[in-house]
C-alpha cells in the first residue's frame, strides 16, 4: 500500500451549514467502509492519520471531529493524546458497563471531552447510564418506523442532549427529523464519506521499538533525537502531531528537540506506542533510496552548519531540519509550501525550502549540486558561502555519508 487513508462524512446543522466530520477509518481510496476486524486498531490509525499524517487543521479545519472510541480506546492512555477541543468521542454501548468504564467516561468529560451514543434505536437501562453523560445521541432514522422515531425522540428530549439524525437517505427524511426536533444531520443525502490520502512513508516497527526503548528508559533527549533524525518521515510526522496537538504556539517548532520537548516524554511515549500499534511490515525491508538521501541531506546540513557557526547549536539544527524536510515533497507526494505551512517553522527555513535563499538556502543548494555533480555550481557556491573549502566539503560528505550508512534500517 503506497498511501495512507482517511475518511471523513460531514455533520451539518438545520441550516445545512457545515458543524463537524466524522472521521472513519479506510484501506483505500473508496467511499465504502472498510471491514474493521479490530476497534481499537481502527480507531488508533484513525487518529495517527488524523494528527500525524494529514494535520489536524488540515483534516478538521475549525470544525470537530467524531472518532469512535470503543471500550479499549476509552479505557487506554492514548486518549489523553486528543485534544478535548477537537474531538468528540463516539460510542457504542459496551456489552456490559462496568464502574470503572463510568468512572473513566465522567473524569475525561471533567478534563473537557464530549461523549456521543451511536446508532441508537431504542433506550434500554444501559443508555440510560450513559445519558447523563454524553452531549450527542446519534439516531438510526433508516431503522426505524415514523411512530418508533417519534417515541424515541419524546424519550430522548428528557435529557440535555443533542440529536443527530444518522443514515438521512432522503429530503423526506430531512423535513421530517426537522419536524421531530432533530439539531443535527448525517448520511448520504448530504454527503458521502469523503476519503482524503496521503503518500506512506512507515517508519518501521525496528525504529519505533529503539525510540520506545529510549524513551522509556528515560535517556536524555540526545539520544532520542539521534533517532529521529534517522528518520525523516517520523520527523516529520512528529512535527504535525505538535503543531496539531498545540495549536498556536506563541514559538516556531524549529527543531526536532524543540518538538519532543513541547510534547513531553509522557506523551511522545504515548504516541510511539499508537504509532507502533498502526505500522505494518514492510514488504521486502529495503530502505527507500530517496529516505536514505534525506537523511544524509539532514546530516550534511548540519555538518555545514557547524562550520559555519560551530557554537551555535540551534543553527545545527535549523539546518538538519531543512535537509530532510527538502525531500519530503517527493517522498510524500505533499507540495513544498503545503509543508512548510502546515509545519510552523521558522522564516530562514521557510526561506531555505520555499527559494533556496538566505545562508541555509545557499547550503542546499550546495548540497543539491553536489548530488547532481556539478562542479562548477559547487565551485561558485562555495565562493559564495566563503566558509567552506573543496577540501573540506568533501571531508564532511564522507562523514555525512558515513553517519547515514550507520543508521542501517531506516525504513524498518
Amino acid at each position: 500500500m503506497e498511501s495512507y487513508f482517511l475518511g471523513r462524512q460531514p455533520i451539518l446543522d438545520r441550516n445545512q451549514n457545515l458543524v463537524a466530520y466524522e472521521l472513519l477509518f479506510r484501506q483505500e481510496e473508496t467511499q465504502e467502509a472498510a471491514k474493521v476486524t479490530d476497534d481499537l486498531s481502527a480507531s488508533a490509525n484513525v487518529i495517527v492519520n488524523a494528527y500525524g499524517r494529514f494535520g489536524i487543521q488540515n483534516v478538521l479545519g475549525q470544525q470537530r471531529g467524531f472518532i469512535n472510541a470503543d471500550l479499549d480506546l476509552i479505557m487506554s492512555d492514548i486518549i489523553s493524546l486528543l485534544p478535548s477541543k477537537h474531538v468528540v468521542l463516539e460510542v457504542r454501548v459496551p456489552e456490559q458497563i462496568t464502574v470503572e468504564f463510568l468512572q473513566q467516561c465522567n473524569d475525561l468529560k471533567q478534563k473537557g471531552y464530549q461523549f456521543a451514543l451511536d446508532n441508537i434505536v431504542a433506550i434500554d437501562s444501559k443508555i440510560e447510564q450513559l445519558l447523563p453523560i454524553v452531549s450527542v445521541v446519534k439516531v438510526d432514522v433508516l431503522a426505524l418506523g415514523a411512530d418508533e422515531l417519534e417515541k424515541l425522540v419524546t424519550a430522548l428530549k428528557r435529557w440535555p442532549v443533542l440529536l443527530l439524525a444518522l443514515k438521512v437517505e432522503s429530503r423526506e427524511q430531512e423535513i421530517r427529523c426537522k419536524q421531530l426536533g432533530f439539531q443535527m444531520f448525517q448520511g448520504y443525502y448530504f454527503a458521502k464519506p469523503e476519503v482524503m490520502s496521503v503518500k506512506r512513508t512507515d517508519p518501521g516497527k525496528l525504529s519505533l521499538l529503539r525510540l520506545l526503548t529510549l524513551v522509556t528508559d528515560n535517556l536524555d533527549h540526545e539520544e532520542i533525537e539521534k533517532e529521529f533524525k534517522r528518520q525523516p518521515g517520523l520527523s516529520y510526522n512528529l512535527m504535525r502531531m505538535v503543531n496539531s496537538v498545540a495549536g498556536d504556539l506563541p514559538r516556531k517548532i524549529n527543531s526536532i528537540k524543540h518538538a519532543i520537548t513541547l510534547m513531553g516524554r509522557e506523551q511522545l511515549l504515548k504516541w510511539i506506542q499508537l504509532l507502533l500499534y498502526t505500522t505494518g511490515k514492510s514488504e521486502d525491508g529495503i530502505p527507500s533510496a530517496r529516505m536514505q538521501t534525506a537523511v544524509e541531506r539532514g546530516k550534511l546540513m548540519e555538518l555545514i552548519a557547524a562550520v559555519e557557526r560551530p557554537h551555535d547549536k540551534n543553527h545545527h539544527e535549523r539546518a538538519f531540519i531543512v535537509g530532510i524536510l527538502s525531500l519530503l515533497d517527493e517522498l510524500l507526494g505533499i507540495e513544498i509550501q503545503q509543508i512548510v505551512n502546515k509545519l510552523g517553522i521558522s522564516d530562514d527555513m521557510c526561506l531555505a525550502l520555499m527559494k533556496r535563499e538566505g545562508r541555509l538556502g545557499q547550503a542546499l543548494k550546495l548540497v543539491e549540486a553536489d548530488e547532481q555533480g556539478n562542479g562548477v555550481a559547487i565551485q561558485s557556491i562555495l565562493a559564495g558561502l566563503g566558509f567552506l573549502s573543496l577540501d573540506e566539503f568533501t571531508g564532511i560528505k564522507i562523514q555525512a555519508s558515513g553517519w547515514a550508512n550507520q543508521t542501517g534500517d531506516i525504513a524498518n
